[in-house]
């Protein structure tokens, strides 16, 4: 009966899931999906709680101030002359937010110091210690989503479906994945012995590493602060988050949100530490030997720098760089099927204005239906709406859209059809917004610059695959030199498809869905260009801690020689 409970909340967010996937095309109005979310996710809390009888702590933290005057900058941007202070502003319309001091090295050190004097302490808790603060965290979040996401869109442009999905349910997830599974993942293990050494016990122990760091990157300013966090606090470690400029605004009151539920049962809350910083600041942080681990977030450029830099100290480093993402459409997929499967795609494509590290990057179809999909894709492309109340947000600065149209000319100039959007989009309401039109490509091919390089933007790309042979397929799929995710649709008695799950060259694959693997916490992670390492799931979590081995005398002294 109690597995039966358990997988019930598990079964409803794959039904909420799904809902929100959909939720242009069935219009589900807000208040009841909302509702529905958060009476699943309560029940959850709750039900774990009654096990261990610790009740979640309810607490409070104010919300980031915004100007009284909303002043709109002429030329929004992080960077201001005259000053080192981070300017904040919002993404979506270009509102003033305010300034940031930048932390000094001095500062930097002063975070680690204290973040270790913390950790001394926490280290000696509990897993059930642990668990009780992660569930008054995940009642908070749960009570304050609202203003979670819209304190997170105002910060990064995005809308407030997309902070629903990428902000709150993949942190509620994790919350519970860790609370429900997390000490199973770091309990002692025993090992077994040989025949010569049968007098011999062996046990694995999972140990705290001290005080890690993690720099992370704007798109998901909530989660990928939270998430480091969580994985930190339930691993006994201290945490040091560099947060990024481009979302420094938010990040106080995300900080604030987890050291709460530290105070509210007791514990030093500057076990978590939180770092703005210049990026000619964050080597100090990256190579300092105060830090025994560091998760980074954000582009191969700046990771080859990081690695440099945690080399001086020989800090291991957990590198996710993004990707470009191939989604396969087999031509087995059932007609009934396509509609879910646009729905998929379009959601792959332009969540979080295609600002998303396992976002589809390329749609690559089968010869046999590629015309029926781009037949079916083009309207529904044409017709998304920018705004953060509508279907796409804003991006997160304009830096890139220079690249982005000189990608999709280049694309178009060697053949392919520029099928809907392509430019800059001046939205009307708010002139000064960072909007890029929601791009329909068709006809990439490999050798274009669009087919190899991170867009990282609303665009979606669709290739016909040379042949509907599986090798001709994953030709293409695994020509760039990235890693990271991927995703394959198709009957699911197509032999094609456990060849691809094989072959393709990924950290992860979702079988006719997308992003599955991270809704699930499996570990995360990519090869080649998109990075090393994992985190997330049970290897995220002993990816953070000292892994000793332990071999002892399983009768006492030396019995065997008669000692």
């Amino acid at each position: 009966m109690a597995a039966t409970l358990m997988e019930a909340p598990r079964s409803l967010l794959i039904q909420l899931r799904l809902a929100l996937q959909e939720k242009t095309s069935l219009d589900i109005p807000e208040s009841a999906w909302s509702i529905v979310w958060s009476g699943v996710a309560l029940f959850a809390v709750w039900y774990i709680a009654l096990r261990e009888n610790d009740k979640p702590i309810l607490y409070k933290v104010p919300s980031p101030k915004v100007p009284e005057n909303a002043e709109i900058l002429e030329q929004p941007a992080i960077k201001v002359s005259g000053s080192t202070a981070v300017q904040c502003y919002a993404p979506a319309t270009g509102q003033f937010l305010g300034f940031v001091n930048p932390s000094s090295p001095n500062a930097i050190d002063r975070a680690i110091e204290q973040a270790k004097a913390a950790q001394t302490t926490w280290a000696t808790t509990s897993f059930r210690e642990r668990r009780a603060v992660l569930r008054t965290m995940l009642q908070h979040v749960l009570d304050n989503q609202e203003e979670i996401c819209r304190v997170a869109c105002l910060d990064s442009g995005k809308s407030m479906v997309d902070a629903q999905l990428g902000e709150i349910l993949v942190t509620a997830e994790k919350l519970e994945w860790t609370i429900k599974h997390g000490e199973k993942a770091l309990r002692p293990s025993r090992r077994p012995t040989n025949l010569l050494m049968s007098y011999k016990r062996n046990t694995v122990y999972h140990e705290p590493l001290g005080v890690v760091a993690a720099l992370v990157s704007w798109n998901y300013p909530f989660h990928n602060f939270i998430g480091p966090v969580i994985s930190a606090l339930f691993s006994g470690n201290g945490i040091v988050v560099k947060v990024s400029e481009q979302t420094a605004w938010s990040s106080g009151y995300f900080a604030s949100i987890a050291r709460g539920a530290l105070v509210a049962h007791g514990h030093n809350p500057s076990l978590i530490q939180t770092v703005v910083c210049w990026p000619q600041t964050a080597s100090h942080l990256t190579s300092h030997p105060g830090i025994s681990h560091i998760t980074f977030i954000g582009s191969r450029p700046v990771c080859h720098k990081v690695a440099a830099s945690a080399a001086k100290a020989l800090i291991p480093v957990v590198a996710e760089l993004g990707g470009k993402d191939a989604s396969i459409i087999l031509d087995s997929v059932p007609n009934r099927d396509l509609p879910r499967v646009v729905e998929t795609l379009l959601r792959g494509s332009f969540q979080a204005a295609g600002q998303n590290c396992i976002g589809i990057e390329r749609i690559i179809a089968a010869p046999g239906i590629y015309d029926k999909l781009v037949s079916l894709l083009e309207p529904r492309v044409k017709a998304l709406r920018l705004g953060q109340d509508k279907d796409v947000g804003a991006m997160i600065s304009d830096s890139s859209f220079s690249r982005l149209e000189g990608l999709i000319a280049e694309a178009v100039e060697k053949g392919a059809r520029l099928l809907a959007g392509g430019k800059q989009y001046i939205h009307p309401d708010h002139p000064k917004g960072h909007y890029f039109t929601p791009t329909l490509l068709v006809d990439v091919t490999p050798e274009m610059a669009i087919a190899n390089e991170e867009c990282f933007a609303p665009v979606m790309t669709l290739m016909r695959a040379p042949s509907p042979d599986v090798d001709d397929i994953l030709s293409v799929a695994n020509a760039p030199d990235f890693g990271l995710g991927s995703s394959v649709f198709g009957a699911e008695s197509d032999p094609r498809i456990p060849v691809i799950v094989k072959k393709i060259k990924a950290g992860m694959i979702a079988v006719n869905d997308f992003g599955a693997t991270y809704a699930v916490q499996l570990p995360f992670g990519g090869v080649a260009g998109s990075g090393y390492g994992r985190f997330a799931g049970e290897e995220g979590l002993r990816g953070l801690c000292n892994t000793k081995a332990v071999c002892e005398d399983r009768f006492g002294g030396w019995w065997w020689l008669g000692g």
